[in-house]
């Protein structure tokens, strides 16, 4: 059975899910935006935030974190001993993200996907997904790379 959903502004959802999150709650996100394509797709899929005290952040997880005045939803690249973080969009090109481990607010327990089910960090079929996305993500931007410099 599939839940109403309502539509409010990002600054109200963002404040109420910190909050939930502070509660030991997780909390339910429609995916807005392309920058994790194809690992969750715009509008279609859900991803369950979890709160993100007593997890230690790692490479390859999904992370909600404050940046620049705004929350985003990335992949942690890379981990820095001093608790730095490289974060970046499956979709993007070459674009990338610093923070800190103070800045992540959640992290994505689970993804569940339109019409098709779900899985769960660290699951075969996250592993799978996580691969796939990040091969789109590799020939992409060597595509686009080639095209400019054939375009010069």
């Amino acid at each position: 059975m599939n839940m109403p959903t309502k539509q409010i502004a990002n600054d109200l959802f963002f404040a109420s899910a910190e909050e939930f999150l502070r509660e030991g709650r997780s909390v339910e996100l429609r995916v807005k935006g392309f920058s994790m394509r194809p690992f969750v797709r715009n509008e279609r899929d859900v991803v369950v935030l979890s709160p993100i005290e007593g997890v230690e952040v790692r490479k390859g997880m999904v992370v909600l974190f404050r940046h620049k005045g705004r929350h985003v939803l990335h992949r942690v690249r890379r981990v820095g001993a001093d608790g730095g973080l490289v974060i970046e969009g499956d979709g993007n090109y070459r674009i990338t993200e610093r923070a800190t481990t103070e800045d992540v607010v959640a992290w994505v327990s689970s993804v569940k996907l339109s019409g098709k089910g779900g899985f769960s960090y660290g699951s075969c079929r996250w592993r799978v997904r996580s691969v796939w996305s990040l091969m789109v993500k590799m020939l992409r931007t060597m595509a686009v790379d080639i095209k400019r410099k054939l375009i010069g």
